[in-house]
């Protein structure tokens, strides 16, 4: 007798075709990456939500009190002005807040400031983020180059002056905080020795250049940015220094550095091909988080000197209660930050295979 084949349909029942595609699809790495990546949006988002309302103090109480000392009206006088000026209820139930502040994420509006009123907060971002990305990301640049190539160096040839030297350096470096150093920067160099005048430097380009892509306008932009930029790259340049000379000297010990050594290759090209590649490799997913970090910029420092990016403007709408931008600048800088991760994730999968293999065998 001939037998008839069995096509793939009647193999397969059909109701467990879905349940195979979802398999298929969660084994993708990629996309499970980006699942996780929207889940942990959503979780931060919600949680921040609620957190920033239990803060003691909101804006429409603050705004009440000023009016009476301001204008020396009553509780009730007070309260009715500061209702027509906000467009926040303190009386209305947070879970309705939460409800109609996601409803309006999904549709791409961030909402407008309670104590700007009228201000959407995404115009706020927009100004004051371009600001923060220059600064920080000139920053972390020049901090990451230097201190991948001075561990690198450090780690090659440990034991040395430059080792012992640079080690203790970057250990007081990496355990000062970045506003400490910008207040001695100030004091010692501005105040006490006088090397510079502390208030031709604050804002974030000089006002009577007008804005341009002229030399004069971008010289002023570094200029302005200089002292932002030393201290954050003096604040963490010690943390890379260190993490680059552990993870050479790990490298170091690996069996295709010594038959790379046997074989008499150059020692140029067992610190570059060798070496230095394989030693960036964890530093990896650090910098995407440092990254991702940048959006938020530094508080502290921008606040010190002034400047006039996303992470003053954040602690002002702190210091202030303004909800909807605080969320507006903690939405943002969350999806910087998981962006970023989930970017080194993809490349680290990328460069070496054996990551994405682990991660896809926890299934």
């Amino acid at each position: 007798m001939s037998s008839v084949p069995i096509s793939p349909q009647t193999r397969i029942p059909a109701s467990a075709m879905p349940i195979r595609v979802v398999r298929q699809l969660w084994g993708s790495y990629a996309l499970r990456a980006l699942l996780q990546a929207l889940l942990t949006v959503f979780a931060v988002t919600t949680f921040t939500f609620f957190l920033i309302r239990l803060m003691p103090g909101d804006p429409f109480s603050s705004k009440v009190e000023s009016l009476m000392i301001q204008q020396n009206l009553t509780y009730e006088q007070a309260r009715t002005v500061a209702a027509g000026l906000f467009l926040f209820d303190p009386d209305e139930p947070m879970i309705d807040q939460y409800t109609r502040y996601m409803s309006s994420l999904l549709r791409g509006d961030l909402g407008k400031s309670i104590l700007s009123a009228g201000t959407p907060v995404a115009d706020q971002i927009a100004r004051y983020l371009p600001w923060t990305l220059f600064s920080v990301g000139l920053a972390l640049t020049i901090s990451f180059t230097l201190g991948a190539l001075i561990g690198l160096a450090m780690g090659y040839w440990r034991g040395g002056i430059l080792d012992n030297v640079m080690t203790f350096l970057a250990s007081i470096l990496s355990g000062i905080p970045d506003y400490i150093l910008a207040l001695l920067f100030v004091l010692i160099l501005g105040v006490q020795l006088q090397l510079f005048n502390v208030g031709e430097f604050r804002g974030g380009s000089d006002p009577n250049i007008p804005a341009g892509f002229t030399f004069e306008y971008i010289s002023s932009l570094f200029k302005f940015a200089l002292f932002p930029v030393t201290i954050y790259v003096a604040s963490t340049i010690g943390t890379w220094i260190l993490s680059m000379k552990s993870s050479t000297i790990s490298t170091l010990g690996e069996d295709y550095i010594t038959v790379a050594q046997a074989r008499g290759l150059s020692q140029r090209r067992i610190l570059t091909a060798y070496v230095g590649r394989n030693a960036l490799l964890p530093l990896i997913t650090r910098l995407a988080i440092s990254i991702g970090f940048i959006v938020g910029g530094s508080v502290a420092i921008e606040q010190i000197f002034e400047y006039p990016g996303l992470g003053r403007q954040l602690l002002r709408a702190i210091v202030t209660r303004d909800y909807t931008t605080m969320q507006g600048i903690f939405l943002v800088i969350t999806i910087a930050v998981v962006l970023s991760n989930l970017l080194s994730d993809l490349v680290l999968g990328w460069l070496d295979p054996r990551v994405r293999v682990s991660k896809e065998g926890k299934l």
